[in-house]
């Protein structure tokens, strides 16, 4: 079985990752990766794959940056290329990003099967690009892998066939609990970060939506409000790029307790918030991991695709008011004490992904 692995940007690569070494185990499959270079940030050096242990992309179709219909179009022309070319039997994308909705689209139109995993996630805002990739990914695809309980009843409200879906845990966790046990190793001691993290209490957070940071009183409330957490603790504060053009254009001055930082990778940013007392995000991804290492973490956002984190797990969905904030800061360290770990969030999702593939296919 030939198997395109797409992804687009950095989160994705976390997700893929699991899903390529796991493939490896399995007799009769082919896994080949697609990097559609949708990220900005698609110069990925060879470290990068060597640190996922996963090899450079069979395919770089290097897209770039743009509107979401030029970045969608560029990503479906290319794409189709190699599709006709090589006929793989199945294209697996993951989460939400163009490139997701791209591939599906080109892959189902050549009457390859579509696999979505992370499949199912609602946010119910259509304002989200994202949302709109999910939906309509969603209702291409043939083999539906969910991270949720929300996921499946989400699937079948939408009327796809109970037999397509499949509850099989979380691969971005398969990846947080695989590069968690390898960094016991280095003990932090290569990572440039080291020197940053607070002796005591300290924050994390991360702050990128255009919802948030392009309106200038939303994102004036939001500054409010992290610099009297700030008189609390040290608040660690990786600056997105987009995040630091608006902080400039709007004049937002952040308290001397909110350490600002430059972009992080993956394996820097774990080494700084899995030790944090709080994670404030407007991440998605973020709002996940904190549950699973039952880190009380604050979502600055008025909804959320994954509410298992906040039904289950440490997560609360605080706005993007400064009261809102204040208020789920409050909240967030009494109810870690009854948090707990949604099911199958145990590092083996990919695993089970292809048992079903290989059963099925």
């Amino acid at each position: 079985m030939k198997v395109f692995l797409v992804a687009g940007a950095r989160p994705n690569f976390m997700k893929i990752a699991p899903i390529y070494r796991a493939s490896r185990k399995v007799a009769g499959v082919n896994c080949q990766i697609v990097h559609t270079g949708q990220h900005y940030d698609y110069e990925m050096s060879q470290a990068f794959f060597e640190d996922l242990e996963i090899p450079k992309p069979t395919y770089f179709l290097d897209a770039g940056s743009g509107s979401h219909a030029v970045q969608t179009a560029k990503i479906m022309v290319a794409f189709e290329k190699i599709c006709e070319k090589e006929r793989p039997d199945l294209v697996m994308v993951v989460g939400d990003v163009n490139s997701t909705l791209a591939c599906s689209i080109v892959a189902k139109k050549l009457l390859i099967k579509v696999t979505h995993v992370e499949a199912g996630l609602r946010s119910f805002d259509l304002a989200m690009p994202e949302e709109i990739n999910r939906m309509v990914t969603d209702v291409i695809t043939d083999y539906f892998f969910v991270t949720e309980e929300s996921g499946r009843l989400n699937l079948l409200r939408e009327g796809k066939p109970a037999k397509q879906i499949h509850f099989v845990g979380h691969v971005m966790i398969d990846n947080l609990l695989y590069q968690k046990r390898k960094m016991k190793n280095v003990q932090g001691s290569t990572f440039k970060v080291r020197d940053l993290k607070p002796k005591g209490q300290y924050a994390f957070m991360t702050l990128h939506r255009p919802s948030n940071v392009d309106d200038k009183n939303t994102f004036m409330g939001i500054a409010g409000a992290l610099n009297e957490i700030a008189r609390d603790m040290v608040i660690l504060f990786p600056v997105h790029p987009r995040t630091k053009k608006m902080m400039a254009q709007f004049k937002i001055k952040f308290s001397e307790n909110i350490k600002l930082l430059p972009p992080l990778g993956f394996k820097e940013s774990l080494f700084l918030w899995k030790d944090a007392k709080v994670v404030l995000t407007d991440s998605g991804g973020l709002q996940e991991e904190t549950t699973a290492f039952k880190i009380p973490c604050v979502t600055i956002r008025e909804n959320t695709e994954r509410p298992i984190t906040v039904e289950l797990g440490t997560n609360v969905l605080a706005g993007t008011t400064k009261a809102g904030i204040l208020k789920a800061y409050r909240q967030c360290f009494d109810k870690v004490k009854n948090a707990s770990i949604p099911p199958l969030w145990d590092g083996k999702a990919a695993e089970r992904i292809w048992k079903v593939l290989t059963k099925t296919g």
